[in-house]
């Protein structure tokens, strides 16, 4: 059983009531004034309005008091069971009518059966359309959702409160020892809060190399010799476009989960391959034995998944794997399409 957020709106509130009876009188509306139907168009109009108005209330009375319930369930199953209340509700009410209608010398132009079956159609056609609008509402919702917490995941956690502090106290040394190297360190240090204070954005793979070469010099300062890099890039780059602060992290994964621990430090690589369709980026790190069984930092990974859903919806993909001595991070970007 998948857990989803409620597909349908709140009927409980004044607002969602509001707009359900807009809604079923604009559709009393078209079917009065229906080119082929016969009779006074106001006087039919009155009558549908009145049982359409029955069927809709009835429907988001029962839909409102189950709204929380069926959140449990998926939108296909939510949207199946609104349905089969919606059309309950019709065919409940339209015997009603026909005889109500009847009674007060309506002359129907075929059978009970004939009105049954063509209400039901109707709000199948109606109920259909209105799942459909739901679903694209809840998606949107959804995608904003994401979005906003994407944004401020990676601007919480991008720059860590432990980054900075080791950085200030690498320049801090830095000022007597090598001034001009100490102030290309506080240059490099405000380009990553620059770029987290743009979390959310995009930028191309040219701009996120280079905030990640900034970001490795600052760590270089700070582990010496202990951290080795292995740059593997082709030339020209590739000209595509990428959320901003998604290799930082995975290099901060790599030296605080990799090299940090490791007495003799290690050696990260990046390497860039590319084709016609994608950019593959591939980050490895040396894995020490103390963190061999350890996961890592799993909140940086999903978060940057998120942000390449939002930007590439199921093209982009994110992979990693780890052997005994080796942690290894596959990122694939879809070349066509990326400056969407």
């Amino acid at each position: 059983m998948a857990v989803t957020k409620p597909l349908l709106p709140d009927f409980c509130q004044n607002r969602g009531v509001l707009a359900v009876i807009v809604l079923a009188q604009t559709v009393a509306i078209v079917l009065a004034f229906a080119p082929d139907a016969g009779g006074d168009p106001w006087q039919r109009l009155g009558v549908i309005s009145l049982f359409v108005h029955w069927i809709t209330l009835l429907s988001i009375a029962v839909l409102c008091r189950l709204r929380q319930w069926l959140g449990r369930f998926s939108a296909v199953l939510q949207g199946g069971f609104t349905l089969l209340v919606f059309i309950g509700f019709t065919g409940l009410i339209s015997p009603m009518a026909w005889h109500f209608l009847v009674g007060f010398g309506w002359q129907p132009a075929g059978e009970l059966t004939h009105f049954l079956a063509a209400n039901l159609l109707v709000a199948l056609i109606v109920g259909l359309l209105a799942i459909q609008f739901s679903l694209m509402h809840l998606e949107r919702n959804e995608r904003i959702e994401a979005q906003s917490r994407a944004e401020l995941d990676a601007l919480q956690a991008r720059i860590r409160p432990h980054f900075l502090f080791n950085s200030l106290n690498t320049v801090a040394e830095l000022i007597h020892q090598n001034p001009d190297a100490a102030e290309q360190a506080l240059l490099n240090l405000s380009a990553l809060f620059r770029a987290a204070m743009q979390a959310g954005g995009q930028a191309s793979l040219a701009e996120e190399l280079a905030l990640a070469r900034q970001y490795v010099s600052l760590e270089q300062w700070r582990l010496g010799s202990r951290l080795r890099l292995n740059w593997q890039l082709t030339e020209p780059l590739p000209d595509l476009n990428m959320p901003v602060l998604t290799l930082q992290p995975l290099l901060e994964n790599a030296i605080c989960h990799g090299i940090e621990p490791h007495r003799g430090g290690g050696e990260i690589g990046i390497q860039l391959l590319t084709s016609n369709q994608a950019v593959t980026i591939l980050i490895t790190n040396t894995l020490a034995a103390s963190t061999r069984s350890t996961t890592g930092n799993g909140i940086a990974l999903a978060n940057i998944r998120q942000r390449l859903a939002l930007l590439y919806q199921d093209k982009a993909q994110l992979h990693c794997s780890k052997t005994d001595d080796q942690y290894r991070v596959k990122l694939v970007l879809p070349v066509l399409g990326n400056k969407a």
